[in-house]
């Protein structure tokens, strides 16, 4: 088990170019990329993006406070007076709510940003509880337009009259010090440590550093609108540098966070991705191993599975083109074969053919010269000579006929003529006719079937088959030299068996019988005259017929066989 982990995991870590490492390092350089970017942004950009935004803020205030002033000048009133007003008439509202003894609400203690009209509404019923409805709701004052900027981006507001040199508003505490500030900057005694942002008509946005707070601050001073109203915005900045490292530290850890559970997800989910693609490769190796009996199951339906589904298809075109190649070699490879089989059975034909006339034509040789030199000049003896050429010329006659039927029958040129006949009767007839032959074998000839056999074949063939039979059988009696000749019928065939006394065949020349020229005399003499060709003549016979023949050693001696088609 042990050993099967090792192995796996070795395996796992070996390829250096998986894709699932190749994922992961993706994964792991573009994390490592953002977190750079992140980086590099907040300390080369953040710090002008936090100054832009402040910058806007100070425009809109002034466009704002601006907006509102001209609007109070136009109308012929005073600012220092507008902002008394303003300022006497919520310190009575307070005032009231304190005598009364209640809780002054949040919204009713002097506002800090700009009110709704619902709150409004409310100021309305406190002063006036009976005519609230008819009442339309307060617009927003100078007072709430400074302290809502105060409050919602803490900004500092100074305003001054230019003619009396006197604040007229100041939203916090150093009222006096920022008063004094202002003027300095109208008289051009400021601060050398500043840098200014924009310059516009009637004011100047800056960044000054302050000694006495040790703090940088963005500051807008200069006149509205009215040519007399001179003000001064304070914004302090925070530290931009501590901004940076704080989120830098702080993207740091998430994305150390990030990286770490995201890249064990990774891990998972490219084992699912890749794990069919390492089936699909194991498939594959068993594909280049001539094996296609493996094939991919999956059921999705992405491109691995596209891809897995094709493969199969491969897979099995694959096994249908090579078996059929195989098949066809096999064929080839038996067709060679045959080839040369053929090769060696045409010279061992000729080897036998050569073997078989050489003796005849020697023998016609021979005694034709000595007739034509006069050895014999009897009567006698010329007829003895004669008689020998006469004889060996008829058995080369019969042999070239034997060799000429057995190549008609192997080419199929003499198709058998199938009819209806007894078979009992034709081997009656046959012995008839053979019964000179048989007398001089001295053999005894013995039919056991006696009723008819009706059968369907070539009638001449079959004769001729029976008629070797019987000369071979007469050709090796032996003993009681009996040859018993009988037929049965088998369902729907008819055997015919054809029995001789005599010496069994050895095993291995049984499967050679059938062959031409074969012998199982090896010395191949001349003591029963047979050139060979006659089991073979029986064996294309039988062939023709689409039926079998064989032979079987008995204790007592060897019985051939034939089958044939039983007729009704």
């Amino acid at each position: 088990m042990k050993k099967a982990w090792r192995e796996r995991f070795g395996q796992m870590f070996s390829i250096r170019h998986s894709i699932r490492h190749r994922i992961m390092l993706i994964f792991v350089l573009m994390m490592t990329c953002m977190l750079l970017t992140i980086w590099g942004v907040n300390n080369w950009w953040l710090e002008r993006y936090y100054v832009n935004q402040k910058l806007r803020v100070m425009e809109e205030a002034y466009d704002n406070v601006n907006a509102m002033i001209m609007e109070k000048v136009n109308a012929g009133e005073d600012i220092a007076d507008v902002i008394a007003s303003e300022l006497e008439k919520e310190w009575e509202i307070w005032g009231d709510s304190a005598r009364q003894g209640k809780k002054i609400p949040k919204e009713e203690i002097p506002p800090t940003r700009p009110r709704s009209s619902d709150e409004s509404s409310r100021d309305q019923q406190r002063d006036d509880p009976g005519g609230a409805e008819d009442s339309a709701p307060q617009e927003e004052t100078l007072l709430d337009t400074i302290r809502n900027y105060s409050e919602m981006n803490n900004i500092t507001v100074v305003l001054i009259d230019s003619n009396t040199g006197k604040p007229i508003l100041s939203s916090g505490r150093l009222n006096d010090f920022l008063a004094q500030k202002v003027q300095r900057y109208v008289l051009g005694h400021g601060d050398n440590h500043s840098r200014t942002l924009k310059e516009h008509e009637n004011y100047v946005v800056e960044i000054n550093y302050d000694f006495r707070s040790v703090n940088m601050y963005m500051e807008s001073w200069g006149f509205f609108s009215d040519d007399r109203t001179l003000f001064l915005m304070s914004m302090p900045l925070a530290s931009i540098r501590e901004s940076v490292e704080l989120t830098n530290r702080f993207m740091t850890y998430v994305g150390l966070i990030v990286l770490v559970f995201g890249s064990i997800l990774m891990y998972f989910v490219t084992n699912r991705v890749t794990k069919p693609i390492m089936k699909l490769s194991r498939l594959s190796e068993r594909m280049s191993m001539l094996d296609f009996d493996v094939s991919y199951v999956d059921d999705a339906q992405d491109e691995i599975g596209i891809l897995g589904n094709s493969m199969n298809t491969l897979s099995q075109k694959l096994k249908e083109a090579i078996g059929a190649l195989q098949d066809a070699n096999q064929q080839l490879q038996h067709d060679i074969e045959e080839k040369i089989k053929i090769d060696e059975m045409r010279k061992e034909f000729i080897a036998n053919v050569s073997h078989e006339l050489k003796t005849p034509i020697a023998l016609i040789q021979g005694y034709a010269e000595g007739l034509t030199e006069g050895m014999c000049e009897d009567e006698e003896s010329r007829s003895y000579y004669c008689e020998v050429i006469m004889d060996e010329a008829g058995k080369m006659n019969k042999m070239v006929k034997q060799l000429l039927t057995l190549s008609a029958l192997e080419s199929g040129n003499d198709a058998p003529v199938i009819s209806t006949f007894d078979v009992t009767e034709l081997i009656r007839d046959l012995i008839n006719s053979a019964g000179i032959l048989i007398q001089q074998k001295d053999a005894h000839v013995t039919v056991a079937q006696t009723e008819p056999l009706y059968v369907r074949a070539d009638e001449f063939k079959i004769e001729e088959v029976l008629t070797n039979y019987l000369n071979n059988a007469m050709n090796h009696l032996d003993g009681e030299r009996n040859i018993r000749i009988r037929a049965q019928r088998q369902e729907n065939q008819v055997k015919v068996w054809v029995f001789n006394n005599g010496n069994p065949i050895p095993e291995e020349d049984i499967p050679n019988l059938w062959t031409k020229f074969y012998k199982v005399d090896k010395a191949r003499t001349r003591a029963y005259g047979g050139s060979g060709i006659g089991l073979s003549i029986v064996k294309a016979i039988m062939d023709a017929h689409h039926q079998e023949c064989g032979v079987e050693n008995l204790d007592d001696g060897v019985e051939f066989w034939f089958t044939l088609e039983a007729a009704e």
